[in-house]
């Protein structure tokens, strides 16, 4: 159904083709059929979801229509990037559909209302699923961590789990917080700021996909020592350019989609085997099939997000996964997808 109309949203250039999709969810008439499966039951943050399908942080940037996204089968959402104050992000055009890869580079630089706006949004809408919540600095502040702390106090208590955002390549060197003394501060603040405001909200931290097996190491040894719950690898990549077909290929940004499956696969099995089950990692890169969430959930993800695998598949992407999913485990004789964790050949 999806590919009848996809050469005509694809008409429209991605973000406006974007702004489109948010307005319809904004109706909350959802076009698709959920079903849930026993075999996909899960917890994430002692919390029962029917699924381990996340949609990634870009999607619903303003926390605007998480709860259409339950609607349409996700078992989790996470809403942003948000920074304390609005910004408008980076000039455009700043994304790129490259249909041939089946990917897209975007440049966005976290465009969006704003902290207390995100937070009116949220307080005004009470989520009906598990929540996440995105946040990062401003592209201008001079104190980046005070931004990261002014975020965590304005949002927590309206959501599940909060994710710092340390691996945008859209903000010029917020990669910074891979290094291990700047990312073992920037916890040690947020966790001090947790206790002080006696808040239970999990720390989850995403990672760059562009890492090196040292910072891989430091990164692991710093989030094992700060209390937190969950990893995602990864965001997007400015390298891994090399076997784009399509003529986009050049501009400057963040490229996600197929092309950096592979190698977010193999960055899952990395962290996988030194973080030894102690924190949950969700996978995210490539993610659009039964297949790649398979592989994700045998490299060690005990979750997965996807967005860019939305923008190909269309709104019903979930279901299809999760009928591909529950097909696969069936096949391996497999009763729920947790007993297949790690459990990829080397």
């Amino acid at each position: 159904m999806f590919e009848k109309i996809r050469s005509l949203i694809f008409k429209f250039d991605p973000e406006t083709a974007h702004d489109l999709a948010i307005k319809a969810l904004k109706t909350k008439v959802v076009p698709v059929k959920v079903k849930n499966y026993e075999t996909l039951k899960v917890n994430f943050l002692d919390k029962e979801i029917l699924n381990p399908i996340g949609i990634a942080a870009g999607f619903d940037k303003n926390a605007e229509v998480y709860n259409s996204l339950f609607k349409l089968g996700f078992g989790f959402v996470e809403v942003g990037t948000i920074t304390p104050e609005p910004q408008f992000g980076n000039p455009k055009p700043r994304v790129f559909r490259l249909e041939e890869d089946k990917a897209l580079i975007n440049r966005l630089g976290f465009n969006n209302v704003g902290s207390k706006k995100a937070a009116n949004n949220i307080k005004n809408d009470p989520p009906k699923g598990l929540l996440g919540i995105n946040i990062g600095p401003n592209k201008e502040s001079k104190n980046r961590t005070e931004d990261y702390l002014k975020c965590f106090k304005n949002l927590n208590n309206l959501c599940d789990y909060i994710t710092i955002n340390i691996s945008s390549p859209n903000t010029e060197n917020l990669r910074a917080f891979h290094e291990q003394k700047k990312l073992n501060e920037l916890l040690q603040n947020l966790n001090k700021l947790k206790k002080d405001l006696k808040s239970k909200t999990p720390l989850v931290i995403k990672v760059s996909l562009d890492m090196n097996d040292k910072e891989i190491d430091e990164v692991s040894n710093v989030i094992l020592d700060n209390e937190v719950e969950a990893i995602i690898v990864s965001n997007t990549s400015d390298s891994s350019r090399d076997k784009l077909k399509n003529i986009q290929g050049h501009q400057k940004g963040g490229l996600s989609g197929k092309p950096i499956e592979e190698k977010s696969t193999e960055l899952v099995d990395k962290f996988y085997k030194i973080l030894d089950g102690r924190v949950k990692i969700i996978g995210v890169g490539g993610v659009d099939s039964g297949i790649s969430v398979y592989k994700k959930f045998l490299a060690g993800a005990n979750y997965v997000q996807l967005y860019t695998g939305m923008v190909y598949r269309g709104p019903n992407v979930v279901n299809i996964i999760k009928k591909e999913l529950k097909e696969l485990l069936m096949k391996d004789g497999v009763k729920n997808f947790n007993e297949i964790i790690g459990k990829k050949k080397d």
